[in-house]
């Protein structure tokens, strides 16, 4: 299956190498230095639709022959595939059916139709990646026609695979390469290519904790479907990994490990404040996860594939807010305060720390009651203020709930 592939990859190469951009692999002296090892960033985030999507995508749909781009193809996407389809499309003047999830980023939809033009339709269909795709193909059905994979399929594997063709090019001698896991077309074509080519590379997966589909499906030993997922790593919440995919991980990877999302987020702050580089949540997933595996890297060369940079602007809130409460720094209570006179003031002499701050405070008052519940948001200067502020708490016989990780009613009231 290597070799075949390798020669998939290859031709991909030739299809491509008009289409899409040799991305930058690029030296980063902040991470070497921090994990004594020599970390390169493969920079997609620059490719012409701003992920590698659009290499798979291509590929795909030239594939087809000339009865099926007549009739018209169809795709799902969470955003970056539906970007790179759109555009294939339009260079190839085929008309697309994009179908997204309704939580898909305004920037990515509005980015599918300024790519896809005059030859592609979107319609926005369920919260996730499978309920777009499960109304995808049916539609394909119904229609007759052909639908794109975005990750479970040969083409689409073999384009996604250049991403490593270029990683060679530029650095032969790489010894580990860190993938982030969607649906497993990417690591699938890097993998099967560079493990052909040199055995002793390590591939190391990276799936996102809340929604650890690969994970997952090795412990089983088959592709399982996960019954919820946290679709914030939009690029990468997949409920479950593909049936090929699966088979190249099995055989190519060597480990795949789930990073929290909050971790993720602290990341993406942390790129864009020493790099100034503009990551999507599933693009930085390789970075986050280099202290997890901080001891197999260290002394050699390692490349980060930066998968995507497609991140909306009015999601940074929430990037803040996740990195924060994963960070130990942001807390949020809902407390009962005694419905008398004085109840904050003693809240706030008694039992907030002097490097605390109230950063939400919502209060109705309950005339009927003797307590009225409030929502507290709370922002520490030092994670370990977390304990003696609990103790305080519980000094003053103040009733409270610690919501922060209660997703959801930390989602409901927040």
């Amino acid at each position: 299956m290597s070799t075949t592939l390798q020669v998939d990859v290859d031709k991909a190469h030739d299809v491509l190498k008009s289409i899409v951009y040799h991305t930058p692999l690029q030296f980063n002296q902040r991470l070497s230095d921090l994990f004594k090892a020599s970390v390169y960033f493969k920079r997609e985030d620059q490719q012409i639709v701003r992920s590698y999507k659009i290499r798979g995508a291509y590929n795909n749909i030239f594939s087809l022959d000339p009865e099926q781009r007549s009739k018209g193809v169809v795709c799902a996407s969470a955003g970056n595939h539906a970007q790179g389809f759109a555009h294939s499309c339009s260079l190839l003047q085929i008309k697309g059916y994009v179908f997204m999830p309704q939580v898909t980023p305004k920037q990515k939809i509005q980015r599918v139709r300024n790519f896809g033009g005059e030859w592609v339709q979107i319609e926005l269909v369920g919260n996730t990646f499978d309920e777009a795709a499960h109304v995808a193909s049916k539609f394909c059905l119904e229609n007759n026609l052909t639908y794109v994979h975005p990750f479970d399929n040969i083409h689409t594997i073999s384009g996604q695979g250049t991403v490593a063709y270029e990683i060679l090019e530029d650095l032969p001698d790489v010894e580990v390469v860190i993938v982030p896991v969607g649906g497993g077309g990417l690591i699938s074509g890097v993998s099967a290519y560079l493990k052909n080519k040199n055995r002793s590379i390590t591939i190391i997966g990276v799936d996102p904790l809340g929604a650890p589909k690969m994970v997952e499906a090795i412990k089983a030993g088959y592709p399982k479907v996960l019954e919820q997922i946290d679709s914030f790593i939009d690029g990468a919440a997949v409920k479950k990994a593909g049936e090929i995919t699966f088979e190249f991980v099995k055989q190519y990877v060597d480990k795949v490990i789930p990073v929290a999302e909050g971790k993720v987020c602290t990341h993406m702050i942390e790129l864009y404040q020493n790099e100034g580089l503009t990551i999507e949540p599933a693009g930085a997933m390789s970075v986050a996860a280099l202290s997890q595996v901080a001891d197999l890297i260290a002394g050699k060369k390692v490349v980060c594939i930066i998968s995507g940079g497609n991140n909306d602007i009015s999601r940074y809130p929430e990037v803040i807010d996740r990195s924060l409460i994963y960070e130990g720094l942001k807390h949020y209570f809902i407390i009962e305060f005694a419905q008398k006179p004085g109840e904050l003031l003693k809240f706030l002499q008694k039992v907030l720390g002097p490097n605390d701050d109230i950063i939400r405070f919502e209060y109705l008052k309950k005339t009927n009651k003797e307590f009225g519940p409030a929502l507290v948001g709370i922002e520490l200067s030092n994670k370990h203020d977390l304990e003696p502020l609990l103790e305080r708490i519980r000094e003053n016989n103040i009733t409270y709930k610690n919501i922060t990780h209660d997703d959801v009613l930390r989602k409901y009231f927040v």
